[in-house]
């Protein structure tokens, strides 16, 4: 299952650099001027997960392959954007090809470092980011409505499921709110989804602090946390920077040099584990000599559905799925102990996968 999140944000609040971390490349540039990220830059990120090692190295697995997720470092956004201001609609597009929207928040002073504002504030850079993705939602939504009306008259069902959504969605925007605060029904959502609004996009906010606030964040970052608990957001504390310089540590200096900082693991990992939490996403695993497999697959999703995402020919030939939870298998030392336990579960089509299920699936081709 692919991941798409959008990197956005005001210029020289860290994107790029961020950016730079998640991918442990220098292709997209640093610098301290606006547009310097001229195309969208994709980055393809390994998910840390940390009991993937620990299955490998019980099965003694060869190769270790983590799940993936793109990130998309997109120019910064100003004042205008959806008139075609700066860089313009053009990133626009490239955030609706997105699943989620990172927004990067500067919440650090730093003098050398200009601010296209002319202040730091992140909740007024936070206002800005979000009415130009609002007016360009607005202005995508009202050029549907006349054909939809006309198609609702004539007794398409469709277009008249369509257009209630599309006036859901105009209510919330003309009143100043994001369109991830409607409440729609679950039987409407993949037609809401259609819609693809900018703003209906599932939403983390990320707060670039200082070197010395990376642990616990400071009253910046404290404000656009409250924020983003009132936007039905996600919000995680980093310091792009931090993140740069441990993106090219070996695995020993790394360690030591989180440590000297107060810190358990890279801010990355927590940034990509509340991304998969937003999309409501969890990983299963297929384990054996020849490698060691992480899976991402949607939160209910059945048995046969994620074996699908593997190959869409064991879903359809689906018969059972052999199931070991991580937990029993790590505790037993691998499928044979788990067999012997009695703890290897023979899982139907109805099952639910867990995160963390250890699966081997049978089916007929």
């Amino acid at each position: 299952m692919a991941l798409k999140v959008a990197i956005v944000g005001l210029p020289n609040v860290g994107k790029s650099t961020l950016f730079n971390a998640l991918t442990q490349t220098a292709q997209a540039q640093a610098a301290n001027y606006p547009f310097c990220t001229i195309e969208p830059n994709v980055g393809d990120v390994a998910v840390p997960e940390a009991r993937l090692d620990v299955l490998a190295a019980i099965a003694g697995s060869k190769e270790i392959i983590p799940a993936r997720i793109n990130f998309v470092d997109v120019a910064g956004l100003v004042r205008g954007a959806s008139k075609g201001e700066g860089l313009g609609n053009q990133f626009l597009a490239t955030i609706r090809d997105c699943d989620a929207v990172a927004f990067v928040a500067r919440c650090f002073v730093d003098d050398d470092i200009t601010h296209v504002e002319g202040r730091v504030d992140p909740i007024s850079d936070l206002d800005i980011i979000e009415t130009e993705l609002m007016l360009a939602d607005l202005e995508s939504l009202e050029r549907r409505t006349t054909a939809l009306e006309k198609k609702a008259k004539g007794g398409d069902k469709e277009a008249a499921q369509t257009l209630a959504l599309v006036k859901l969605a105009l209510e919330q925007l003309n009143a100043g709110r994001p369109a991830r605060k409607a409440k729609v029904d679950p039987d409407d959502a993949k037609a809401w989804q259609m819609l693809q609004l900018l703003t209906s996009k599932p939403a983390l906010y990320v707060c670039n602090v200082e070197e010395g606030a990376a642990d616990k964040g400071n009253a910046l970052s404290d404000a656009v946390a409250k924020r983003a608990a009132a936007d039905n957001a996600k919000s995680v504390v980093i310091s792009a920077q931090i993140e740069a310089e441990v993106a090219v540590l070996d695995a020993a200096e790394r360690t030591e040099f989180l440590e000297t900082l107060g810190l358990e693991e890279p801010g990355l990992n927590r940034l990509i584990r509340e991304a998969y939490a937003l999309l409501g996403l969890q990983t299963y695993f297929t384990v054996g000599p020849k490698e060691a497999r992480a899976w991402t697959i949607a939160v209910g999703m059945t048995a046969p559905q994620s074996a699908g995402v593997i190959h869409t020919d064991f879903e359809k030939g689906f018969i059972r799925a052999e199931t070991i939870a991580y937990a029993e298998y790590v505790r037993l030392k691998g499928e044979s102990g788990a067999k012997e336990a009695g703890k290897m579960r023979l899982e139907g089509k109805e099952y639910v996968v867990q995160d963390g299920d250890v699966m081997h699936f049978r089916f007929t081709s």
